[in-house]
């Protein structure tokens, strides 16, 4: 009888061909080995790990490389009937391995020699992303022999952060990109990639990128060439300590899902950025099959692409395999991609969190020693695994052969739960050198409330509760250079003890009043945070408080600050205590100590405040106001630099309103961005007003803050002198920032008077008969002054040219 004619079933003794040696192959190997079709895994050539697995996986010694040394593996898939080839690392992708096979039938689960020069060539994929509108960091690429012109272009600032990126464009096993802190960084960066060879052949093209800030993220999507497919986005950890510190490694450790990649964000990935991908790959005649790992960060104007990758991520697969469940058929869903099917496939995963953490050869990224005996505890606790990476069997001992030895992986439903797990797997291995981080997933976490029903496995630490005392120590260290320099008569500026000392006698005063001051940045540092700018607040800090103090003609000796966040991030903290140093050496005060807290729970996400603490001297015979100021004394005006730190609150509002973005050009000063424009630091009057006050030429003072002209001027006078002020508004331009801001959000002229200083930092009572030898003072110390009212009777300020203010 004949039969009805049907497809035939699908091949159910699949033959699968592994490239690679690293922690993401035995992850692979680990995963593939579920799926019910996959009779056989060669893992070619595999570490000591995927040699333990046994069942389907075993290793295949063969010796492979460029063209024509594919010539090993292809004969074998060919021997061996071979059904699918999965190339783990990027280098055989570039090197042509998907066409070596595909002459001979086989599929390859990754993209074409062409396609895979999205990650072989940073320039060319940079140049990808401009054509086809695809959001990234702003650019330009220079070859070997135009390393003058790259030279030019760095020094001639064409960021508006002011900081560049400098990546070298071939492949450097992820170590090709350099992070400098600012030009002269940046240029030595470019000469140890171009022309010291420090990433061989892979730094003769280079591309000079715009530093972009925000959270990274790590996105691994499947693709058929018309359809993809991404999986929970993860987020990598590239430097080598705690912190973010240190040189950049191939990965430190990641988890997923990151909490920041929210619905929305994912949404605009694939949208903006992921199918505009796909289809410009096919549209250039290069469709891309495989898996597409591409990182982004979430800029505060959405997420942008750094870089593509053409394969698996690690350690980012090492966690997302844990994520994947158990109906979830890797090999089906790599064939489907191969097929051009992948419309068909659903991905399912498992509820809740994985992570891995890697550890690494003492010296690693350095040079490191190979061959040094494990121990591994093979009753690791339920749900952590222990992928191999830099491993190898020798007498039957496992040893380290690699940089990246292991990766110590595990998933819970809670991020915290998976974190724990993770540790203590570490905690069940041994080697002499063993180098991890201890902070894998620490911004997650820090965003997260602790639970306090949860106790880790070796009892509580100061640690698991969220604080990093190693981060802490790391930010003294980095920070003494910067407070040393500070230093000034009647301060040792030594920093990281109980306390600061100051010796008044050393300084040089006879008969001091100690005068103090305290302020913060108020919500200017809620602009830092958005626009990811750190080095300016830390003046802003110094100079609320030390121009409270010069207004009373005390010179400031000595500063303390008081840094708080959730956990801790070194490189930003350690900008932000910079900028307070660079404020004491504009106020001639040292930083003598400081206090950073870090408060899992108080603070959210990369939040941070800030508060700090000036004291200063003057002689009794100095101190100001002096008790002779009169009616017809004169007002001299110093200019501020910008808003300094008040009145952010009402800014802020008016530039949302606006729709303005920090990163867009300022349209009251094309030539800067907004946020540049807005981080601009306060003004530090102290330099130019002490030999005045010295010489006795200044009756009082009174620094402009929050409640501008209105509020701020009559604090001069006794509540009982009967006096007041009378502000001649015409004598000066108002600055055009301020215009604007008046414009835009609709502020009338008495509430901006009362609101901001308008341009004024600082307001001077001088006798009529000193004015011009306290405006040639003030000019002689770099500050220029102009005559803007005088001193009336009457309390309050009385105003001149209100109603034309501004027009």
């Amino acid at each position: 009888m004949a039969e009805i004619t049907a497809f035939p079933p699908p091949a159910t003794d699949l033959s699968v061909l592994l490239l690679g040696s690293g922690g993401r192959e035995h992850a692979l190997a680990f995963k593939l080995a579920q799926s019910k079709r996959v009779s056989k895994i060669y893992v070619c050539p595999g570490n000591g790990g995927t040699a333990l697995m046994g069942g389907k996986v075993s290793n295949l010694p063969l010796a492979w490389g460029a063209p024509p040394a594919f010539r090993s593996i292809v004969e074998f898939a060919q021997k061996e009937g071979i059904d699918l080839v999965v190339p783990g690392p990027e280098q055989p992708l570039v090197d042509g391995v998907e066409g070596a096979f595909r002459k001979i039938g086989v599929p390859v689960f990754g993209p074409s020699p062409a396609a895979a020069m999205l990650e072989g060539s940073k320039s060319l994929s940079k140049e990808f992303m401009a054509r086809h509108n695809i959001p990234t960091a702003a650019f330009r690429s220079f070859t070997v022999n135009q390393y003058q012109d790259a030279v030019a272009y760095i020094e001639s600032n064409p960021f508006s952060s002011g900081r560049c990126v400098i990546k070298a464009s071939g492949l450097a096993a992820g170590k090709g990109v350099l992070i400098p802190e600012n030009n002269e960084e940046a240029l030595a960066a470019l000469k140890s990639v171009m022309v010291d060879k420090e990433f061989g052949d892979a730094g003769d093209e280079v591309v000079v990128e715009e530093y972009l800030t925000g959270p990274e993220i790590s996105v691994l999507a499947f693709s058929d060439g018309y359809t993809i497919i991404p999986m929970p986005a993860a987020q990598d950890h590239k430097r080598i300590g705690d912190g973010d510190t240190g040189p950049n490694t191939g990965g430190m450790g990641a988890y997923a899902p990151a909490p920041v990649a929210t619905k929305e964000v994912m949404e605009r990935v694939v949208k903006e950025s992921l199918e505009p991908t796909i289809k410009g790959m096919r549209e250039d005649g290069y469709p891309f099959v495989g898996m597409l790992f591409t990182g982004f960060i979430l800029t505060p104007d959405g997420p942008k692409v750094l870089e593509y990758n053409v394969r698996f991520g690690d350690p980012e697969t090492q966690a997302l395999m844990l994520l994947l469940d158990d109906e979830t058929d890797l090999a089906e869903v790599m064939l489907a991609a191969v097929e051009r099917r992948l419309d068909s496939i659903k991905l399912g995963y498992r509820d809740g969190y994985a992570v891995s953490v890697v550890l690494a050869s003492e010296g690693y990224p350095g040079k490191y020693p190979k061959g040094v005996e494990m121990t591994i505890n093979p009753s690791m606790p339920e749900g952590v695994h222990v992928f191999h990476a830099g491993t190898a069997i020798k007498n039957d001992t496992g040893v380290t052969d690699g940089g990246r030895v292991l990766a110590v992986c595990a998933s819970s439903s809670t991020l915290r739960q998976a974190v724990d797990l993770a540790y203590q797997g570490v905690d069940q291995i041994s080697w002499k050198g063993k180098t991890f981080r201890r902070d894998i997933a620490y911004r997650a976490l820090s965003a997260e409330p602790v639970d306090a029903t949860v106790t880790p496995a070796g009892g509580l630490t100061y640690a698991a509760a969220g604080v990093s005392v190693d981060a802490g120590n790391d930010l003294v260290e980095a920070i003494k250079p910067v407070v040393k320099a500070t230093r000034r008569p009647g301060a040792d500026s030594n920093i990281g003890g109980f306390g600061g000392a100051f010796d008044l006698t050393a300084a040089g005063y006879r008969d001091p009043i100690l005068v103090s001051g305290t302020d913060g940045v108020g919500t200017k540092l809620r602009v830092a945070l958005d626009y990811g700018k750190h080095s300016t607040v830390g003046i802003d800090l110094v100079a609320m408080s030390v121009n409270d103090l010069i207004v009373q003609g005390a010179e400031p000796l000595y500063f303390l600050d008081y840094y708080a966040c959730s956990k801790l991030d070194v490189p930003v903290a350690a900008d932000v205590i910079t900028g307070i140093a660079e404020g004491c050496l504009q106020a001639g005060c040292a930083l003598i100590g400081g206090e950073t807290a870090e408060m899992p729970g108080m603070y959210h996400g990369d939040d941070y405040d800030l508060a700090g603490f000036a004291v200063g001297a003057v002689e009794r015979s100095l101190i100001l106001p002096t008790p002779d100021i009169a009616a017809g004394d004169a007002l001299i005006a110093l200019s501020s630099s910008g808003p300094h730190s008040n009145g952010f609150s009402l800014i802020r509002k008016i530039v949302s309103l606006a729709n303005l973005s920090l990163h867009a050009d300022a349209p009251w000063d094309p030539s800067q961005k907004v946020g540049d424009a807005l981080l601009t630091p306060t003004k530090v009057y102290i330099k130019p007003l002490l030999p005045g006050i010295k010489s006795s030429l200044f009756k009082g003072m009174s620094h402009i803050t929050g409640g501008g002209f209105t509020e701020n001027i009559p604090r001069i006078f006794d509540s009982d002198s009967g006096l007041g002020v009378k502000l001649d508004l015409t004598t000066y331009d108002l600055p055009a920032i301020w215009k604007w801001l008046m414009k835009a959000g609709n502020v009338e002229a008495k509430e901006m008077v009362r609101t901001f200083n308008c341009g004024v930092g600082m307001i001077i009572v001088v006798a009529q008969d000193k004015v011009e030898q306290a405006l040639s003072s003030l000019k002689e110390n770099g500050e220029e002054g102009w005559v803007i009212g005088e001193v009336v009777q009457g309390t309050g300020v009385q105003y001149t040219g209100l109603e034309q203010f501004g027009q």
